[in-house]
């Protein structure tokens, strides 16, 4: 038996990234600072070498409590990303072993943000007639200020952030959840001229500003970089691949053979564990938690991101006790986005690369140099030829 469960826990940087300052993000650290801020135990996470890949980049151990030494079997190291970038779209592929070869847009922060063509071709194409926002906003607060007027002239919420990304809100009742569906579908074949990373539908409720909420109906329309990644070289070769949460639509579907809807910390743990009961021999199983960036990172809640960090802890022993011989669980992230930091965008922070191998003892493995490294890795695991991948083996 040889298969890997690939846990994302988006946004769980470690901090120690030397071209953070790039970014405007030298110092920031999602994990160490969430540590300095909250009461926080990490036990089982620790176990497989959280501690260990933290102090190699900082020197010292994060000031968390219950620090275990790694048990047997464990891996733990970090990754810098190769991609001049910190976005999901980005971290997810390079992971996948692609790196991002098309230079992704990213809009000003000026209103309006986004180009005028650009936009008068989605009007062009669609049954609107003019949009709300084109600006740079956070998911609640553009639904807050602008989604009273949106119900009352029908015209959708077009917004960005630091990613590269054209988000469009609308309600999914009085504007229709098929209806935001289409137009994002359009407007993904009009970014792509334009080298925007992601089309996201925001659909959220409510019939007032103060009881507006997004729907778990969110969908993504990401741009597919050239390449082939491990996933859709293992589907090429019969293999199973299971996308659970938003992995389907960061890969726009190219190499996910199995597609499984789950929301919350809870319910993707749940449905990891159970989908890890019938994945077949050779097969990989990818999960994003998505909310650690969501529902903490973004709306820089460490209280709430230290909380999610000890609940995902706490169900660390259920998924050993489901693994298989021949296993490899990798425990990753796709970017930083410390809850510490000035603003509410992502953080350009190393990632920690952690996890455990039944039938092996591979220690340390360093800071490795790009996050392919990981794919390689799986690749090398499941006897498969990823062939043209900038990655190396671990």
């Amino acid at each position: 038996m040889a298969r890997v469960i690939w846990l994302v826990l988006d946004s769980f940087g470690v901090g120690g990234d030397e071209g953070a300052a790039a970014f405007g993000d030298a110092g920031a650290d999602t994990l160490g600072h969430i540590a300095a801020q909250e009461r926080l135990s990490l036990p089982h996470m620790t176990a497989l070498g959280l501690g260990e890949l933290y102090r190699h980049i900082h020197g010292a151990y994060p000031p968390i409590e219950d620090i275990r030494p790694p048990m047997a079997g464990s891996f733990y190291g970090a990754a810098r990303e190769a991609s001049d970038a910190k976005d999901t779209l980005s971290g997810h592929w390079e992971m996948a072993g692609v790196q991002m070869d098309v230079a992704m847009t990213y809009f000003p922060d000026t209103c309006p943000t986004f180009p005028s063509e650009m936009i008068q071709e989605i009007l062009s194409r669609s049954d609107i007639d003019g949009i709300l926002g084109d600006r740079h906003a956070s998911g609640l607060e553009v639904i807050e200020t602008l989604g009273e007027a949106h119900i009352a002239t029908g015209k959708p919420i077009f917004y960005t952030s630091a990613d590269s990304v054209l988000q469009i809100a609308a309600h999914e009742t009085h504007f229709g959840l098929e209806r935001l569906y289409k137009l994002c579908e359009i407007a993904r074949e009009v970014c792509n001229a334009y080298g925007v990373g992601r089309v996201i539908a925001r659909p959220f409720l409510g019939e007032e500003s103060a009881h507006f909420k997004r729907s778990k109906n969110r969908k993504d329309y990401a741009m597919r970089p050239s390449g082939t990644s491990v996933f859709e070289l293992a589907v090429a070769q019969g293999r199973e691949v299971v996308g659970i949460g938003k992995i389907h639509d960061i890969f726009g579907g190219h190499g996910i053979s199995k597609k499984v809807p789950a929301y919350g910390l809870e319910g993707l743990m749940d449905t990891t564990l159970a989908e890890m009961e019938t994945l077949p021999d050779g097969g990989i199983l990818m999960t994003n938690f998505v909310d650690f960036d969501m529902e903490w990172g973004h709306r820089r809640d460490a209280e709430g991101y230290a909380k999610g960090l000890a609940y995902f802890d706490g169900r660390v022993p259920e998924l050993l006790e489901k693994l298989q011989e021949g296993d490899m669980l990798l425990l990753t992230a796709d970017h930083g986005c410390d809850p510490t930091w000035p603003g509410s965008d992502h953080t350009r922070e190393l990632v920690p690369v952690f996890g455990m191998y039944l039938d092996r003892e591979i220690g340390d493995i360093g800071i490795r140099d790009g996050f392919a490294d990981m794919a390689q890795s799986v690749a090398e695991h499941l006897k498969l030829e990823l062939e043209g991948a900038f990655g190396k083996g671990f």
